[in-house]
C-alpha cells in the first residue's frame, strides 16, 4: 500500500513538472507592454540574436523582391531558401521555452514559406505567383511586429 503512494506521489510531480514545462512552451517568458503588444523578455544575446534574424529576413525578403522583379527566379530561389527553415538549425533550444508560442508558430510559418517560394520559383518559374507568395510571407512579418516585440532584461 505504501508502495502505491509513493507511486501516485511520482506521478502527480512528474503530471506537474509536465505541466509546467508545457504551459511554458506556450505561454513563453513575456510581459504586458504600454503598446499592448506582447513584450518578450530575452536576455542580451537572445534579443541580439532574435533580431538579427529580422534583419536577415528584410535583407532575404528584399533580395527576393528584386531578384522577381527582374525575373531572375532561380537567384530569388536561392536567396529564400537561405531564410528558409535550414536557417532555424542555428536557434539555441534554450530560446524556444522564452519565445510564446504565437510568435514560434509565426517564425516557423514565415520560414516554411521562404522554403515554399524556393521551391516554386524554381518549378513554376512565374514571377507573378513568387511576387504573391511574397507578398502573403510579409503578411507574417507584419503580424509577428504588430503583437510582439523584444524586450532586454538581466539575468
Amino acid at each position: 500500500m505504501r508502495n502505491l503512494k509513493i507511486l501516485w506521489g511520482v506521478i502527480a510531480l512528474l503530471l506537474l513538472a509536465l505541466t509546467t514545462v508545457g504551459y511554458k512552451l506556450v505561454q513563453g517568458d513575456v510581459s504586458p507592454s504600454e503598446d499592448n503588444r506582447i513584450a518578450v523578455n530575452l536576455n542580451k544575446f537572445e534579443r541580439n540574436l532574435v533580431l538579427k534574424e529580422m534583419r536577415n529576413f528584410l535583407v532575404s525578403t528584399q533580395g527576393v523582391s528584386e531578384a522577381i522583379t527582374n525575373k531572375d527566379l532561380k537567384l530569388a530561389a536561392k536567396l529564400a531558401s537561405e531564410a528558409g527553415m535550414d536557417a532555424e538549425k542555428n536557434t539555441p533550444g534554450s530560446m524556444l521555452a522564452k519565445i510564446p508560442l504565437a510568435m514560434k508558430t509565426l517564425g516557423f510559418d514565415t520560414r516554411q514559406k521562404f522554403d515554399q517560394l524556393a521551391s516554386d520559383a524554381v518549378k513554376l518559374n512565374d514571377p507573378t505567383y513568387s511576387r504573391n507568395q511574397l507578398d502573403l510571407l510579409m503578411k507574417n512579418c507584419i503580424a509577428c511586429h504588430t503583437s510582439f516585440k523584444i524586450l532586454e532584461v538581466n539575468e
